[in-house]
């Protein structure tokens, strides 16, 4: 496929992006398909989302807060995950709408859907038709709990995943179970399979074949259990929660000052060193002279630092911190953090044009490549918005090339 025939509609920039030229057919919805499917849009893919006629993405409906008038509401959900995206919208159980689908299928490179195991195969789109149709066709496909196995037929919701893959029981205070504020499983499985799809689109520049790339939001959660796995794999013991406070390095975490909290990180002996002379504690006590000694008498050590801590203002300890080349940070609520000009600084905000909303502003991507700040991204898409647009497209293809 000539990768510099299709262009993302409504992104100026996207001709000089990573992915541009590249054809992605999005048919998911809620969270983690559609993350996948924008982290691709940004990266300057032609993203086409496939909705179902009338109320299309769940996400849609999911508020409030919504935006815009009472007869035009605009979810801010549905906008967090949907920029750099084309919406068309078909009914996938009809002759129509597969007829419609099989054209797009034929343009495109890549496939995103996380329906439950087997729905695409009832609506005549199994893995081989779909490398039938186009067989250079790299697949995503995301579900709950993976697509085989005892529990393949399980719905996927983050918190569900969030509890049953443990990461609930190693989030909040010990014996009180906290899921995480963002839906962590769903942003995950995209993030891991918008990874694997760059994958199998690089190897098929080799083989010339598609490959399916699968995931799930109980393989993402246990993807990055990173140190709390190993203790249970190697050490054998079963992590709990910690709070706010690191599970295996001491002190690392979130303390009070006199008027609000803020957050220490020491990462090494030679840290602890300075650490321990801003906050007067002989670094030597033979409680504290190694990060295992810290980790056992964390209780101790966390008061100690509490109580010198509280004995003047978070700005005050905050520049002896950073003195002595200490990591430590205030704890923002999300407007400060899009009011920070470090925020603003790395293109982390983002002004798009919204056919209801006029000028919106979005959480930017978190890419940069060769330094350059990100521009020219589109809004999240209205339902239907390019069903004219799109189809225009595909005749004009097929009209090029009859066969």
């Amino acid at each position: 496929m000539n990768h510099t025939e299709h262009t993302a509609e409504g992104q100026a920039g996207a001709a000089d992006r990573p992915l541009a030229g590249y054809v992605v057919v999005d048919l998911s919805r809620a969270l983690a398909g559609p993350h996948a499917g924008m982290m691709l849009g940004d990266l300057g893919a032609r993203v086409i989302k496939v909705e179902a006629p009338g109320h299309g993405d769940d996400s849609r409906g999911w508020g409030p807060p919504f935006a815009g008038s009472a007869d035009t509401q605009v979810s801010t959900y549905f906008m967090s995950c949907n920029r750099n995206k084309e919406s068309v919208t078909a009914d996938l159980k009809s002759a129509e709408g597969q007829q419609f689908l099989t054209r797009l299928i034929r343009q495109a490179d890549v496939l995103v859907e996380n329906f439950r195991t087997g729905v695409l195969d009832r609506f005549g789109f199994s893995v081989e038709q779909l490398h039938e149709i186009n067989p250079g066709l790299v697949i995503l496909s995301i579900t709950g709990f993976g697509h085989d196995g005892p529990a393949a037929g399980r719905a996927g919701y983050d918190q569900i995943a969030q509890g049953e893959a443990g990461l609930m029981s190693i989030t909040g205070e010990p014996g009180a179970p906290m899921k995480v504020g963002v839906p962590i499983a769903d942003l995950l499985a995209g993030m891991y399979g918008a990874n694997g799809v760059l994958a199998a689109l690089l190897e098929r520049e080799r083989t010339g074949r598609g490959r399916v790339v699968r995931t799930s939001l109980l393989a993402s959660v246990v993807g990055v259990h990173a140190f709390q796995g190993t203790r249970w794999t190697v050490a054998g013991e079963v992590p709990q929660g910690s709070g706010n406070h690191h599970a295996a390095i001491v002190p690392y975490g979130l303390f009070n000052a006199a008027d609000g909290a803020l957050q220490v990180a020491v990462g090494s002996e030679v840290q602890w060193r300075a650490f321990a002379g801003v906050v007067g504690i002989d670094p030597a006590d033979p409680r504290y002279a190694t990060n295992a000694l810290r980790v056992q008498h964390r209780h101790e050590l966390i008061e100690e630092i509490e109580r010198v801590f509280a004995t003047a203002s978070t700005d005050h300890w905050l520049t002896l911190l950073d003195k002595a080349g200490i990591a430590s940070g205030k704890v923002r609520s999300l407007d400060e953090v899009y009011e920070w000009d470090q925020t603003r600084s790395q293109g982390l905000l983002i002004d798009v044009e919204h056919p209801v909303l006029g000028r919106a502003q979005l959480p930017g991507p978190p890419l940069r490549f060769d330094g350059e700040l990100p521009r020219g991204h589109a809004a999240p898409p209205l339902l239907g918005e390019h069903n004219e647009s799109v189809r225009q497209w595909l005749d004009e293809l097929d009209s090029a090339d009859p066969s």
